[in-house]
């Protein structure tokens, strides 16, 4: 990547963004964030600008400088993904560490992230804007959907779907086979051997619902 990138979210995952573009000698502009208090103040030098949706920083984003979308809540980061299409025409760029290892034959989306360590074996299909942590593995044919998040150390065995806005929690392992549904959520350390409903949240191990 040649051009700058400007990072909307100066929260953990905006500052993991930033880690991992510097890994790539990737230049980041500043970041953009909509805490106030934040604004002015620099995050291992790189300062934090303004507002998203000031038009005076928008309109640097595009031919010239890139956009990734840091935001950790899926409702912030869906909206400020169709602002930058509706708006800059633009959509966001991936975040893939120097010290990932991501297979050739994978399929991946638009706007990642994927941290330090993490691996991404043949035939995964990886949706847009999702986020796989450090030291996550996504064994062969496991299918992401968008706006996913998967946590440090998590283990997505073989052939695993995880659909849109599911959250899968640190050390958490999920076996062959398994589908998390739509905006379920998966406890850190849990044991998943079913079939998860949409919207539910399970931890243990095994895991339970705990709805």
């Amino acid at each position: 990547m040649e051009n700058p990138v400007v990072i909307f979210g100066a929260g953990n995952i905006g500052r993991l963004a930033l880690d991992i573009f510097n890994s790539n000698d990737v230049l980041v502009y500043g970041f953009l964030d909509e805490n106030t208090k934040l604004h002015g103040t620099e995050i291992s030098e790189t300062v934090v600008l303004g507002d998203p949706n000031d038009d005076g920083y928008l309109k640097i984003i595009g031919n010239k400088t890139e956009a990734f979308v840091a935001f950790e809540t899926k409702t912030l980061k869906e909206k400020t993904v169709k602002m930058l299409h509706d708006r800059r025409k633009t959509m966001p760029v991936n975040a893939i560490h120097a010290r990932t290892i991501v297979s050739e034959d994978a399929e991946i989306g638009h706007g990642i992230l994927i941290g330090p360590g993490a691996i991404v074996n043949q035939g995964v299909k990886l949706g847009n804007h999702s986020v796989v942590h450090s030291g996550a593995i996504l064994d062969v044919k496991s299918s992401v959907g968008e706006y996913v998040e998967i946590g440090p150390g998590a283990i997505i065995n073989s052939d695993v779907i995880l659909e849109t806005g599911a959250f899968i929690g640190a050390g958490a392992t999920i076996v062959s086979g398994i589908k998390i549904g739509k905006n379920a959520r998966v406890g850190a350390g849990s044991l998943v051997i079913e079939d998860v409903k949409d919207k539910t949240t399970v931890f243990g191990n095994p895991a339970k619902s705990i709805d």
